[in-house]
């Protein structure tokens, strides 16, 4: 299968997201730095915290809109949202203005159009997919995102500070480029919303969206499928804030000498540095490999011997401080993370209902927001509890989720099985 064999929705949504993502990279992990310079840094914390707020909060008026309009009219009228967002943004740095209350009011509006698009987008890559090339389309999805990830970093860092408005600007006209193609190339994928859905105005909005959402908190095996990504996703963000400040503290600096002429100092710092390109520059130069080999694999196999090469990785790397002990570990995390995220998307696919499906993504997406909350918590285990235990609540946490996501992956399987009667006495 190609790129170009994929539905032109998934193939506009892909470049599309990519462009957007490269440049955004350059731009929006340093927003904390630009308002704690503007701003101070407490007051920083908290505006940061307001837009990843507003974008959840969308996020679910974004779902169940799309559940009722079509996933077109939401991701279009979000990318208006978006364009005017990055066009003021981009005046707010321009060398006519400067002002960093209208760059967060911005910013804000940004978040919550994304938030809004988001749930859309994802339910309509499930829409025009099919079972057979949903792994290759998240594969090839998850690859342009990671590239985009290192590149727009990368270039983030030098043209950050002195070319702000640059690239703002170049920002705003990738964002009018993407509102072009959604607008004028995607095509509706939601194609029963009138008879099903009929559109709620006034209060009842409210009433009705607690009742879409309802159904969705009800679907147990949805649930339990969130729960175990949770646990597992968690163990990388918790790594990646506690391992940060264990590395600082506990690994001995050793000085590194190559032949006569070259030598520098290894800290822990400089480890941890090195381990995240590590699983960068790995995600993107194995992805495509990866993909090709998950065709031959049963999937239900693929996604519980992933996840346990995730869990065991980042367990490892939680508690050594052998800097080939520490590499190795991040090789095993990131092949088992590059066959894991396609993996599991494609029986997230299978899970959600068809006419709820951006409702669900929606939820969905508090999956990785709750991991990143529970990433913070660590750092303050890590100064009560030593490295060992650490270690060990890390991999019973991630045994734990992969647990709940074998029971509802067996379900399934269970369920698609040829016989009917027993497939359906497993599901109750």
């Amino acid at each position: 299968m190609n790129f170009s064999d994929l539905h032109p929705n998934i193939r506009i949504r892909i470049v599309t997201s990519f462009l957007t993502r490269l440049v955004g990279m350059m731009i929006f992990p340093f927003m904390a730095i630009y308002f704690s310079d503007k701003l101070g840094q407490a007051l920083a914390g908290v505006l940061l915290f307001v837009t990843i707020c507003a974008q959840i909060l969308m996020g679910f008026y974004g779902g169940y809109l799309a559940d009722r309009w079509g996933r077109k009219k939401v991701m279009v009228y979000g990318q208006w949202a978006q364009c005017f967002a990055f066009v003021i943004m981009a005046l707010a740095n321009s060398p006519w203005l400067d002002s960093a209350w209208l760059t967060f009011v911005m910013m804000l509006v940004q978040n919550a159009s994304n938030g809004m698009i988001n749930p859309a987008a994802d339910a309509m890559l499930i829409d025009v997919s099919t079972k057979e090339n949903r792994t290759f389309m998240y594969s090839i999805n998850y690859w342009a995102t990671n590239l985009s990830i290192a590149i727009g970093s990368v270039f983030g860092g030098l043209l950050f500070a002195t070319h702000r408005f640059e690239l703002l600007s170049v920002l705003t006209l990738v964002s009018m480029f993407t509102l072009f193609l959604t607008a004028y190339y995607m095509q509706e994928s939601y194609h029963n919303i009138a008879s099903s859905n009929p559109p709620v105005n006034g209060t009842g909005i409210i009433k009705d969206l607690i009742n879409s959402y309802k159904q969705v908190m009800t679907d147990r095996r949805f649930l339990l499928f969130s729960l175990g990504g949770l646990f597992i996703f968690s163990i990388e963000f918790q790594t990646s804030n506690y391992v940060a400040v264990r590395l600082a503290k506990e690994f001995v600096p050793q000085h590194i000498h190559l032949w006569d002429w070259f030598s520098f100092e290894l800290t822990g710092i400089k480890v941890f540095g090195f381990i995240q390109l590590e699983n960068t520059l790995l995600i993107v130069c194995l992805s495509l490999i990866v993909t090709k080999l998950i065709k031959y694999m049963p999937e239900a196999s693929a996604l519980h011997f992933s996840a346990l090469f995730y869990i065991v990785g980042y367990a490892v790397i939680a508690y050594s401080n052998s800097l080939v002990i520490i590499t190795l570990a991040m090789l095993l995390a990131t092949i088992g993370e590059l066959i894991h995220i396609p993996t599991r998307q494609t029986y997230l696919a299978q899970l959600v209902r068809d006419d709820a499906r951006s409702s669900y993504m929606a939820v969905n997406g508090l999956v990785l927001q709750g991991a990143r909350i529970m990433g913070s918590i660590a750092i303050s285990m890590g100064a009560l509890l030593p490295s060992m235990v650490m270690a060990i609540l890390f991999l019973i946490m991630g045994l734990t989720g992969l647990l709940l996501v074998r029971n509802v992956v067996n379900q399934l399987t269970l369920q698609h099985t040829p016989n009917p009667p027993h497939a359906k006495e497993a599901a109750q």
